[in-house]
């Protein structure tokens, strides 16, 4: 039986792009916020907020980094990875997102020329083809 590691999310940077680089790669880290809202038994409105750890890299580590900043919106597609490291002689465990795709979510402003202009030179930038499963 074959299986499937595949993740979509559509949310908001909660903090701007960090891009480090190494001798031969970039990558860069970034968290987003996904926000789901319902009603509960009592009748009251309750947002739940989940905070999802995204790592892309190289070239399209490097355009992130320069067209994304806290609050922006981001479609992301990628698979879940699970890593450790050592931190004071304890080890530990985070999950992050590794994309594989990403594009400009929702327009923070009503400006459509400016977003539109923005993702057009991100895609200039970027050189990778326009693939995405949504």
């Amino acid at each position: 039986m074959s299986t499937i590691n595949k993740v979509i999310l559509m949310g908001n940077l909660g903090k701007d792009p960090e891009l480090r680089k190494t001798e031969t790669s970039s990558v860069v880290s970034f968290s987003i916020a996904t926000s789901e809202t319902y009603l509960n038994k009592a009748g009251e409105k309750v947002q739940e907020t989940d905070w999802h750890n995204i790592v892309f890299w190289n070239k399209q580590a490097e355009t992130i980094a320069k067209f994304f900043r806290k609050g922006d919106s981001i479609i992301v597609e990628g698979k879940l990875t699970t890593r450790s490291y050592e931190k004071d002689g304890q080890k530990r465990y985070i999950t992050e997102v590794k994309g594989d795709n990403w594009k400009f979510g929702a327009k923070k402003s009503e400006n459509n020329n400016e977003h539109h202009d923005k993702e057009q030179e991100a895609r200039k930038d970027q050189k990778t083809s326009d693939y995405m499963p949504f």
